[in-house]
């Protein structure tokens, strides 16, 4: 697929798809031409979603289960991409922590079509990986599953597929799961955190603690977890990334996204740190943004004067991530560092 061979009908209907909510109501696929349609263009917006999730774990220095930090012979690891798609998630996580850290990628989607299309991709990306649909064995089976993949589903699942994930999620020693940056869809991952959390799962990320959620207590309605990711580079000087965005409705700057990360290993995470939910809001000499830590979430403001260089990065940084500071009274009073050492 290539910008040349690309059929805009095509990204209109799934656009119209997306935006309407009919996708629930069962597959959209309609030709291989549909995936990869979308593969190439919204599917790789999705990546770069998982790109920024992904950079934010190897700066925490968590790695898959049965990764080559733990295994000490042949990986066994196998990765199960549920809701697949196109399998840009499950393609993009094998990818960066190296395929030679898995055995095994599992397909599974409501849509036959997408699995042919996942499976395929992946073969031609991973060559020494097995790459095949999951089987009843490993969607409705009691063994343990390595990793859990989940991208883009909450919006689409009945009540039989949110039984299904609620099963496999027990089962999962690690879950990766990135959703959109909405407010209905972020507050309903909340719950999902709340749920496994309390089935024995460690928080990874985005939290920086294993407490309760702080934007879903009491009062805080209007607030919801999401983040900015960034685009890959210099697609605003791409002229058919700018034409894309024109003809979908879409601004290239703007990725928000919701992500939960759990593993039933112990969190490595530092205490004492400092997450920044949204992005902060500049105004002269100060800045402020919603923070959350242990002990909750509350809405701060940041003075140049007292941290010019960190003013200066979250104004032109879509990622700044984790932060440790010190505050009071709903004002951040020292910092100390920008990023937990792994």
């Amino acid at each position: 697929m290539n910008w040349e061979s690309l059929d805009w009908e095509i990204l209109d209907r799934l656009r119209e798809k997306f935006l309407s909510g009919s996708a629930a109501q069962g597959p959209y696929w309609h030709t291989i031409t549909d995936l990869e349609c979308y593969d190439f263009t919204y599917g790789e917006r999705i990546g770069w979603k998982w790109d920024a999730v992904l950079r934010e774990l190897k700066s925490r220095g968590w790695t898959p289960p049965g990764s080559e930090a733990e295994r000490t012979s042949a990986a066994t690891a196998t990765v199960l991409d549920w809701g697949c798609g196109s399998g840009i998630a499950g393609r993009r996580v094998i990818d960066f922590f190296g395929a030679d850290n898995f055995a095994e990628l599992l397909v599974h989607d409501h849509s036959a079509l997408a699995m042919d299309y996942a499976e395929h991709r992946a073969k031609q990306t991973f060559p020494k990986i097995a790459v095949a649909r999951a089987d009843y064995r490993a969607l409705e089976g009691n063994a343990p599953l390595d990793l859990l993949v989940i991208s883009h589903v909450l919006n689409e699942l009945d009540p039989l597929a949110l039984a299904q994930l609620n099963a496999l999620c027990a089962r999962a020693k690690a879950i990766l799961w990135v959703e959109p940056g909405t407010h209905h869809v972020s507050r309903i991952l909340g719950d999902w955190r709340e749920k496994l959390r309390a089935g024995g799962m460690n928080v990874i990320a985005p939290c920086t603690h294993q407490h309760a959620c702080g934007v879903l207590a009491a009062g805080n309605e209007r607030h919801w977890c999401h983040f900015f990711a960034n685009p890959a580079a210099n697609i605003y000087a791409d002229s058919e990334w700018v034409k894309f965005g024109q003809r979908a409705g879409i601004d290239l700057r703007s990725l928000p996204y919701s992500f939960l990360v759990l593993d039933r290993r112990a969190s490595t995470m530092p205490e004492g740190f400092s997450r920044i939910i949204g992005e902060a809001r500049h105004y002269k000499g100060y800045a402020k943004l919603y923070n959350c830590d242990a002990g909750g979430v509350s809405d701060l403001m940041l003075q140049k004067r007292d941290a010019p260089a960190l003013f200066k990065a979250l104004k032109h940084a879509h990622e700044p991530g984790l932060q440790k500071w010190t505050h009071e009274n709903g004002r951040i009073t020292r910092v100390e560092t920008a990023e937990p050492q792994s």
